[in-house]
């Protein structure tokens, strides 16, 4: 993929490379060349999700390294190298661009948690390097970016995991198959959801760039814009040139583990009203969210609510999947079983669920998730969240966001998701690059 020319690429690390953190030392080198029979990780994006990264490649590491480190923020970059270090047992090389990781011929798989609008673009440059991937969700800022993944991972051939890590929970596996076997009749219904008291952001003031920050590269393929000082490293959610609003931040995980359940594909039709009702402030997108996904004879509900923590079935988040015999409530901590009635016939409890609070979100099911990707690399063990499948759930809820953004029912072909008939909807399926930013397969 090129973002850039050659030259500019190569004058910009010039200019840039003083400003870089501490890089790759003789001795860290020498570890890397010596341990060939461990894959070789570049961790990207280290402020939140990132540690959840370490925390699972830590519970491989009989099979796997850090061998490099990269965020554009070189606070975040040196806090985040020196916790690699504490925890795995040896340094990894620190960057602030993740392009001169890629020319790192020893780096075998990358992971993504960057700011929602690079996750295709890196991904992509990672595929066209050779490198495996690991993309947390959602997988792209749009449906054309989804699209243009699926298409890199097929021509390119290397390893796509989507952060979906519910799809390596051995209880959601476990129940998923219990509905597939008719343990709650047909299901037809699913009701995925998220609460959580986020406050407001606020009205940014535009300051100059903290100095330690290579604004320009945290835009990257995003039209420019000035700094402000509600958006990094966390607010950028919020704002529809980088992030995707609570619904991909989220709604993913349920979503996609109601999918699953339900086994279905792209609905027929979506809906999807709410509005931004908590705070007046810069947040760009709904505090509060109802979506519907109509399929010939199911259907798939969302709800999010960024800012009111009421929880339903005593979960800030989960997944209810109901039948023609019973209901089953699944979450990051287990599931219980249901009758027509209401009434709980049986439960199973997993270890501790993160809550809807936790930013980082550490788990036994992500590192199940990490030795999953693990093993499809070493030995061709099957992903249980490739990208054609995690692009799915991602480009329903893209959609969604697009449906409330034109305030009407959006019809679509069941094939790809493409809305059909509705020029001014389907204009939203792409977005808007910095020139010479673009990703290409």
């Amino acid at each position: 993929m090129t973002f850039v020319s050659r030259r500019e690429f190569l004058d910009a690390l010039a200019v840039g490379a003083a400003g870089l953190a501490a890089g790759t030392t003789a001795k860290s080198y020498s570890q890397i060349l010596g341990s060939n029979d461990r894959l070789n990780f570049a961790v990207i994006g280290l402020n939140g999700r990132g540690y959840a990264h370490l925390a699972a490649l830590k519970a491989n590491k009989s099979a796997a390294r850090i061998s490099h480190v990269c965020d554009v923020d070189g606070n975040i970059l040196s806090k985040f190298a020196e916790k690699t270090q504490q925890e795995m047992g040896e340094a990894a090389a620190a960057e602030k661009d993740f392009r001169k990781i890629l020319e790192h011929k020893e780096v075998d798989a990358i992971t993504i948690a960057t700011t929602d609008h690079w996750h295709t673009p890196m991904a992509i440059a990672g595929l066209q390097a050779g490198k495996h991937v690991y993309v947390e969700k959602p997988c792209s800022h749009n449906p054309a970016e989804g699209e243009m993944l699926v298409q890199a991972q097929k021509k390119y051939g290397k390893l796509v995991q989507m952060g979906t890590q519910q799809r390596s929970s051995p209880h959601t596996i476990e129940i998923v198959e219990k509905i597939r076997g008719g343990i709650i009749g047909r299901p037809y219904l699913a009701k995925a959801w998220y609460s959580n008291v986020r406050k407001s952001i606020g009205t940014g003031k535009e300051v100059p760039v903290p100095p330690q920050l290579d604004w320009d590269l945290w835009q990257g393929p995003a039209p420019r814009r000035p700094y402000t000082d509600n958006v990094h490293p966390y607010n950028w959610h919020w704002f529809r040139n980088y992030g995707t609003g609570e619904t991909l931040n989220n709604g993913t995980h349920e979503v996609d583990v109601c999918r699953w359940a339900l086994g279905v594909e792209y609905p027929q039709r979506v809906t999807s009203s709410g509005g931004r009702y908590q705070f007046q402030d810069d947040w760009q997108f709904y505090d509060t969210l109802v979506t519907s996904f109509e399929y010939e004879d199911k259907m798939l509900t969302w709800e999010g609510k960024s800012c009111q923590g009421m929880k339903y079935y005593g979960r800030d988040r989960g997944s209810a999947i109901m039948g023609t015999t019973g209901t089953v409530v699944v979450d990051r901590g287990g599931y219980e079983i249901y009758d027509l009635k209401g009434n709980k016939t049986s439960e199973h409890k997993a270890s501790s669920a993160a809550s809807s609070a936790d930013l980082v979100g550490a788990d036994s099911m992500t590192d199940l998730h990490f030795a999953n990707f693990i093993a499809g690399i070493r030995k061709g063990e099957k992903l249980n969240a490739p990208i054609s499948v995690g692009n799915v759930a991602v480009t329903m809820l893209q959609l969604s966001n697009i449906a409330w953004e034109v305030n009407r029912e959006l019809h679509l072909d069941i094939k790809n998701g493409q809305i059909q008939g509705d020029h001014e909807a389907m204009k939203m399926w792409g977005r808007e690059y910095e020139k010479g930013w673009a990703p290409h397969v």
